[in-house]
């Protein structure tokens, strides 16, 4: 459906601006009027990473007049494979000030803001009403989830995003005319059922993809052209080479959206999306040891028996000398339980601890009581004890 524009047009563009966006300027359907709305918005990227470095970029390079950017990161160099905002010099920076350097690299005309902090319930409203469209480029639920419940309750529309390994989805939230992201996934899946990016991976190139989509929604919304993916999800396979659209219609018994909302004010999104399972908690309490615990367990020759539950081509990058690779999933589905030492204690660790913490409460929940796992995983081993070697 097609729908206003968003922004009413700037007084006018400078002899400056016309020359840089002549390109838009000869399109019917953008024109003076199309590039005056553009420049007269505020948008605001939630994120400066993956999905935030490809919008970012060319939301400059459109003349977007004013952009916000919601980063409180650094640059790491396990980022540079995809988040091509950022550079070699720029590892160790603030991201939020490497993006707002290279936004004002593709276009001085453009006035940053930036908010230097974790988005969280008690400032998302504060932030979101600075601007007239939000830019989702988040990588986890709970800030998904917080995304849209506060766009909700400002009556906000929001472009969002997401990416995983070669798969990419995109679609436009606006509850005022169509659905929201609760009416596509009422809850978030069960902790640790669906990896995040760091855990599983994303092809570099798929968020430029997914992100161009992303800013193509935006220049429409904001211009009012063209019909914007309110109600659609767009699905992306990039190693398939295809693009699908599912129908996503609202739902009148959404929790914040609906026709009764229940959700009223913002919640608590880490405990209403569980980043780690309550059995999995429970396991680990009294049952986590450090990477430094570890090593002087193996230097003292006692009887351990230390297993890695990532997956085979995490193991190929970087292991803790000695361990045994049985992916999380042989232990979910009961097939590894058979195989374990009786004799000896059990140690596991995976990247950051949160997948072994929940191989811990199967165990644990199995008969094997004096289980532990490594609290930091794999990286925190690293960090502490083999620092020449690499972390992913």
């Amino acid at each position: 459906m097609s729908l206003p524009p968003l922004v009413e047009p700037a007084a006018e563009l400078t002899v400056d601006e016309v020359r840089r966006y002549s390109r838009h300027l000869i399109i019917p359907d953008v024109g003076m009027d199309g590039q005056k709305r553009l420049k007269n918005a505020k948008v605001l990227c939630v994120g400066a990473g993956g999905l935030g470095s490809p919008a970012l970029m060319y939301l400059a390079a459109a003349g977007v007049g004013t952009l916000g950017i919601v980063e409180f990161d650094e640059v790491d160099e396990s980022n540079l494979q995809r988040q091509i905002i950022h550079s070699q010099a720029d590892i160790g920076r603030s991201k939020a000030q490497s993006a707002k350097d290279s936004v004002l690299g593709i276009n001085p005309y453009v006035d940053v803001i930036l908010h230097e902090e974790r988005l969280e319930a008690d400032n998302v409203k504060e932030i979101f009403a600075q601007y007239d469209l939000i830019v989702d480029g988040t990588d986890n639920f709970a800030t998904r989830y917080l995304v849209n419940d506060a766009a909700v309750l400002l009556n906000k529309p929001y472009v969002w995003g997401s990416i995983y390994r070669f798969d990419g989805q995109a679609s436009v939230f606006w509850s005022e005319h169509g659905p929201c992201y609760r009416c596509l996934y009422p809850e978030p899946p069960p902790p640790g059922m669906v990896p995040s990016c760091a855990e599983g991976g994303v092809l570099g190139v798929l968020c430029a993809s997914v992100g161009s989509i992303q800013v193509t929604e935006a220049i429409k919304l904001l211009a009012g052209i063209g019909d914007p993916l309110v109600g659609r999800l767009m699905i992306y396979d990039a190693l398939e080479m295809q693009y699908r659209q599912v129908k996503v219609r609202k739902d009148p018994d959404c929790a914040v959206c609906g026709e009764n909302p229940t959700v009223t004010e913002l919640i608590d999104y880490e405990a209403f999306c569980g980043v780690v399972s309550e059995e999995a908690q429970e396991a680990a309490a009294g049952s986590t040891i450090t990477p430094k615990q570890l090593k002087e367990w193996i230097d003292g020759d006692e009887k351990i028996e230390i297993i890695d539950v990532r997956e085979p081509n995490e193991y190929e990058i970087v292991s803790i000398p000695g361990a045994k690779l049985i992916p999380k999933n042989e232990f979910l589905m009961g097939n590894a339980l058979q195989d374990l030492p009786q004799d000896r204690r059990i140690v596991l660790h995976c990247k950051t601890g949160v997948r072994s913490a929940e191989v811990l409460a199967v165990l644990k929940s199995a008969g094997f009581a004096d289980s532990v796992h490594v609290g930091g995983g794999v990286i925190g081993w690293v960090n502490q004890i083999e620092p020449e070697k690499p972390i992913y």
